[in-house]
C-alpha cells in the first residue's frame, strides 16, 4: 500500500515539475499568441473606440464593410498573384541551387553563403538595395537598360511593373532561405542510392525524379507551408519600395490592413481583415498537413 501510495506522489511530483518547467513558455504563448487572436476575434464584432466613447456591439458589419471595400478585393487580387508567382518559382530556385552547391564543385562554400546572405539581411536593408536597382534614370537596372539601348522606365512607379519589382524582390529574399532545407535534407540522403543509380546506368535526371525527389517530399512541404505564409505576410519592403502604390498596384493584404489599423485608425475593420487572413492561412495549413501530408513518403 504504502509502495502505490509512494508511486503516486513520485508521479504527481514529476507531473508538477513538468509543468512548472512547461508555464513560461505556456505563458508566453497564451499572453502573445491565443489571448490576442481571442481579443481581436472579439473586436471585430465591435465598433472602433473613438476617444472616451467605447466600441459597441455591431455584429457582421464590419465583415459587411469588407466584402463591399474595392481596395480590400484588390489586395487580395494582387497577393494572390504574389503568392502565385512567388511560391512556385522561390521554391523551384531552392530545389535547384541546393543540387548544385551538394555537389562537390570549386567554390562550394563561397556559393553556399552567396546564396543564403539575402536571407540573413533585414528586409528593409533588402528593399533599400533594390530601390536602388529600380530607381529611374540612374538606377543599376536602368543602366543596364540603357546600355543595351531600351527605353527608361520606371519599375516601381508604373502600375503595370509595380507589382512584378515587388514580387522579384520577395523571389531574391526567399529562395536563399528555402535552399539551406532543401540543403540540410539533401545532405541526410544515404550516398549508397547514387552509388546504385551509377552502377545501374542511371541518368541524373532519372535519379533526381525517382530518387531524390520523392525522398525531399516532406522538406518540401514543410517549406510549402512556409512559404504560403510567408507569401500572406509579407509586408515591410512595401514600406520602402512602393508604399502599395501607384493607385494600389502593389498592395497586399497586409499591408492594407496596416493602413486600415494604423493610418486609418480603423480598429475594428481591421480586426475584421485580421480574422479573415488567419482563417485562411489556418485552413491552407491544415489542408497540407492532413491532405498533403497522406503524399509524403517519409520511408
Amino acid at each position: 500500500m504504502r509502495q502505490g501510495t509512494a508511486a503516486g506522489s513520485s508521479a504527481t511530483r514529476e507531473a508538477v515539475h513538468a509543468w512548472l518547467l512547461l508555464l513560461p513558455a505556456l505563458v508566453l504563448l497564451v499572453a502573445f499568441t491565443h489571448w490576442p487572436a481571442v481579443s481581436t476575434l472579439v473586436d471585430s464584432f465591435y465598433s472602433t473606440p473613438k476617444g472616451s466613447r467605447a466600441g459597441v456591439w455591431v455584429g457582421l458589419e464590419n465583415y459587411q464593410v469588407m466584402v463591399g471595400d474595392p481596395v480590400f478585393w484588390k489586395a487580395v487580387r494582387n497577393n494572390l498573384w504574389f503568392a502565385g508567382a512567388t511560391i512556385p518559382v522561390s521554391i523551384a530556385l531552392a530545389l535547384v541551387m541546393a543540387l548544385w552547391v551538394n555537389e562537390r564543385i570549386a567554390g562550394r562554400a563561397f556559393l553556399r553563403m552567396a546564396y543564403f546572405t539575402p536571407t540573413v539581411l533585414p528586409m528593409i536593408a533588402v528593399a533599400n538595395i533594390w530601390l536602388f536597382f529600380y530607381t529611374p534614370q540612374y538606377g543599376l537596372l536602368e543602366q543596364i537598360t540603357g546600355a543595351l539601348g531600351l527605353p527608361s522606365h520606371n519599375w516601381l512607379g508604373s502600375p503595370t511593373t509595380a507589382l512584378g519589382a515587388v514580387t522579384l524582390v520577395a523571389i531574391w529574399k526567399e529562395a536563399g532561405f528555402f535552399m539551406i532545407f532543401y540543403l540540410a535534407a539533401l545532405q541526410t540522403l544515404n550516398p549508397s542510392l547514387r552509388e546504385a543509380a551509377a552502377i545501374e546506368g542511371a541518368s541524373r535526371w532519372y535519379f533526381f525524379r525517382r530518387v531524390q525527389w520523392p525522398l525531399l517530399m516532406p522538406t518540401t512541404l514543410f517549406v510549402l507551408v512556409n512559404a504560403f505564409i510567408n507569401a500572406f505576410r509579407m509586408v515591410d519592403h512595401l514600406f520602402v519600395l512602393t508604399r502599395g502604390g501607384p493607385d494600389n498596384a502593389s498592395i497586399l493584404l497586409l499591408y492594407h490592413l496596416y493602413e486600415v489599423g494604423f493610418s486609418f485608425w480603423d480598429t475594428a475593420y481591421a480586426s475584421a481583415i485580421t480574422v479573415v487572413l488567419v482563417v485562411v492561412l489556418a485552413g491552407i495549413a491544415l489542408f497540407q498537413f492532413f491532405v498533403l501530408d497522406r503524399k509524403v513518403h517519409y520511408k
